[in-house]
C-alpha cells in the first residue's frame, strides 16, 4: 500500500463524523473499487473547471483513477479557457455586494462572472473560437462529423493553443483526458458558450451543415457502446459532482440498456457517490438520495453508495487527494 501523505493522514485523524465521515468512507470505498480492478466515471456539474478542479482531477486521470467523464459544455470549455487565459481572469472577492451597475461595468469590460471569478471574453472565449473554428470548417468541408469533446481534443493535441498556455499544462484535466483519449459525454453541449458560437456560425453560413457536430442522441449511443464493452471487463462506478444533466444523462444508460433495448445481463453501477448541496424535498433529481436510484434500476441494494452534503469545491479536491495518497 502506498504511503499516505499529509492530506490523507489529516483526513484519517480528523474526519470522523457527519459529512466528514461520509467523505472519508466514500473515498475509501472509491479506492477499494479501484483495487478490485473497477473503473470509475466522474460527472462534473456546476463550474468545477472555473474552480480549477484540474489541479487534482488531472492527476486522477493520469494515474488511471478516472476512466470516463461526463460534463456540461461549460466545464468542457472552461478548463481550456483557464489554460489559455488564466492571467487575465479577474477575481471579485466581494461578489455578494455587487450592484446592478457594478455588474453592467463588468459586462462593459467583457468580463463574464461566475460567482467570484470573471472569465475574460477576448483572451479566453475568442481565442478558443479562433482555434476551434478551423477544425469545424475543415470537418464541414470534408463532410465529416465529430462529437463536441472530440473537437476540443483536436485543438489541444494539435498544438495550436500551446503558445497561449498560462498555467502549467499538467493542471488541465481536459488536456490529461485528451492525451489518454478518455471516453467522454457532454450532454446538452448546445447551451454552452462554444455551442452558441457553433450555432452562430451555422446561421452565418460559415458552417454549411449543423450535422458537422454530432448530437446528444449520438452521445448516448456512443456511451451505451462504451458501457457495454467496459462493463464486461470490469465493474463501473459513478462519482457525481453536483447534479443536473451531467449526472442524469450517463447514469440512465443502465436502465436504457436492459429496459428499452432488452439486453440481458446488463450490470448496474457498482459504486455511487454524489457531492451535493441540493434539497431533496422539492422533488429534485439532483438532491435525490441514492436509494431512489434503486427504483429506477440504476443501482442495486448492495451497491456501495454515499451522499456528501457539502460544497464540491471543498470536498472533491480533498477526496481526490485522499485517493491519490497525498
Amino acid at each position: 500500500m502506498a504511503t499516505q501523505g499529509p492530506i490523507s493522514t489529516f483526513i484519517d485523524h480528523h474526519y470522523r463524523h457527519f459529512n466528514a465521515a461520509a467523505m472519508k468512507d466514500a473515498a475509501k470505498a472509491y479506492k477499494t473499487h479501484l483495487e478490485k480492478s473497477g473503473k470509475m466515471l466522474v460527472s462534473l456539474a456546476g463550474a468545477m473547471s472555473s474552480a480549477e478542479l484540474g489541479l487534482s482531477l488531472a492527476e486522477m486521470i493520469r494515474q488511471d483513477k478516472v476512466h470516463a467523464i461526463s460534463c456540461t459544455g461549460a466545464n468542457l470549455e472552461e478548463d481550456v479557457y483557464n489554460l489559455v487565459a488564466h492571467d487575465h481572469y479577474v477575481r471579485i472577492p466581494n461578489w455578494r455586494d455587487l450592484t446592478p451597475d457594478d455588474e453592467q461595468k463588468l459586462l462593459e469590460r467583457h468580463l463574464n462572472r461566475v460567482t467570484d471569478t470573471c472569465i475574460p471574453e477576448e483572451e479566453a472565449i475568442r481565442r478558443i473560437e479562433g482555434a476551434i473554428i478551423q477544425e469545424w470548417t475543415a470537418a464541414d468541408k470534408a463532410g465529416q462529423a465529430f462529437l463536441p469533446h472530440e473537437y476540443f481534443y483536436k485543438i489541444l493535441l494539435n498544438g495550436s493553443l500551446k503558445k497561449h498556455y498560462q498555467i502549467d499544462p499538467k493542471n488541465s484535466w481536459l488536456l490529461a483526458a485528451a492525451e489518454k483519449n478518455l471516453p467522454m459525454v457532454v450532454p446538452g453541449w448546445e447551451d454552452s458558450t462554444t455551442g452558441n458560437i457553433f450555432a452562430s456560425h451555422c446561421i452565418k453560413g460559415t458552417i454549411k451543415t449543423p450535422r458537422t457536430m454530432r448530437s446528444g442522441i449520438e452521445y448516448m449511443t456512443y456511451f451505451a457502446e462504451w458501457y457495454m464493452s467496459a462493463s464486461k471487463k470490469a465493474d463501473i462506478g459513478f462519482f457525481q459532482i453536483g447534479g443536473g444533466i451531467a449526472g442524469d444523462f450517463p447514469i440512465c444508460v443502465v436502465p436504457m440498456l436492459y429496459q428499452d433495448l432488452d439486453y440481458k445481463e446488463v450490470k448496474c453501477w457498482k459504486y455511487f457517490c454524489q457531492i451535493s448541496d441540493s434539497t431533496t424535498s422539492y422533488g429534485s433529481y439532483s438532491g435525490a438520495v441514492p436509494n431512489e436510484k434503486i427504483t429506477w434500476g440504476k443501482l442495486e441494494t448492495d451497491t456501495p453508495r454515499f451522499i456528501i452534503e457539502s460544497d464540491a469545491t471543498i470536498v472533491a479536491p480533498l477526496m481526490f487527494g485522499y485517493i491519490l495518497n497525498w
